[in-house]
């Protein structure tokens, strides 16, 4: 009898887990293996006949001035978008844990933007931007605002880092609003029953408890800045003149443009491993971070 309900049991597990199993390695392993192997080819993604050249798509890859360039706008661009969305996102949680009147309804509101799809939130701001800024500031006489941003290398660049942190403050609020809300509130009386001023109980009372989620928020920030892609498209579509031309887009463009998968995945292998490094070390610095607590 228990034999026969362990049979059942495991007839269950493998109903539910061998289904799932086969869907991830067929949406996520082979992709990804397969990928690396377009990595040692030269293919233009349209015939059968892939010619393999061993490490020659790395050794250009490490030699194109082009890519190198790619990465650093987007370093530059995580940097702005790191610190800008973490800021206006630690400012939100903290105003919408507070004792403000209709504080769920200001959080339903301004996660909203997250809800948008990057494309389409792209290709909103570009109007904005093209029209309604240029307006504005055509109305009111300032010249810097009376030509589009996105006409100009630094300025777009700017633009995209200001949308991309509008829409990423959103999410980045949600997780700063539950490490403020597990603050104890004995901690916080005391301190003001100690004499404790408002920036003297964020910066000694709030702010250390709540290490863990702006280490957490730090590198998602981090992580989606490297991998933006929907917003360069969308919005600067890479220009102008490639001036905001991020490595996910150069990966499009390489691959789809110029018919050069194997240089693409090769570029693509290299973002991955310094995504994969940079989510370890989160995983380190949160582990870690909570052993000490």
């Amino acid at each position: 009898m228990i034999s026969t309900r362990r049979q059942d049991s495991w007839k269950i597990i493998l109903l539910f887990f061998v289904p799932a199993v086969l869907i991830w390695i067929t949406a996520m392993v082979i992709p990804f293996f397969y990928g690396i192997w377009i990595s040692f080819t030269k293919w233009d993604g349209i015939g059968s006949n892939y010619t393999l050249v061993g490490l020659a798509n790395y050794t250009k890859l490490f030699t194109n001035a082009k890519f190198w360039l790619s990465l650093e706008r987007t370093a530059w661009y995580t940097v702005g978008v790191v610190i800008l969305s973490n800021v206006v996102g630690l400012s939100l949680g903290l105003l919408l844990t507070s004792a403000l009147k209709g504080r769920n309804l200001f959080r339903t509101a301004i996660f909203i933007p997250n809800v948008i799809g990057g494309v389409a939130m792209g290709y909103i701001w570009k109007y904005i931007f093209a029209y309604g800024v240029t307006l504005v500031g055509s109305s009111l006489g300032v010249q810097w605002l009376a030509t589009s941003m996105l006409s100009d290398p630094t300025k777009a660049m700017i633009a995209m880092i200001l949308v991309s942190s509008w829409q990423l403050s959103a999410y980045l609020m949600i997780i700063y609003v539950a490490g403020f809300t597990n603050v104890p509130g004995e901690l916080v009386e005391a301190a003001r029953v100690d004499g404790a001023g408002a920036l003297s109980v964020f910066r000694n009372v709030r702010l250390p408890m709540i290490r863990s989620s702006i280490t957490i928020c730090l590198f998602l920030a981090i992580v989606r800045s490297f991998m933006v892609f929907e917003v360069n498209m969308s919005l600067t579509d890479g220009g102008p003149y490639n001036s905001t031309e991020l490595i996910a887009f150069r990966i499009y463009n390489t691959a789809f443009v110029s018919l050069k998968f194997g240089n693409a995945q090769a570029q693509a292998v290299v973002l991955f491993i310094i995504v994969a490094l940079i989510s370890v070390l989160q995983a380190y610095l949160t582990q870690k971070r909570e052993v000490q607590l």
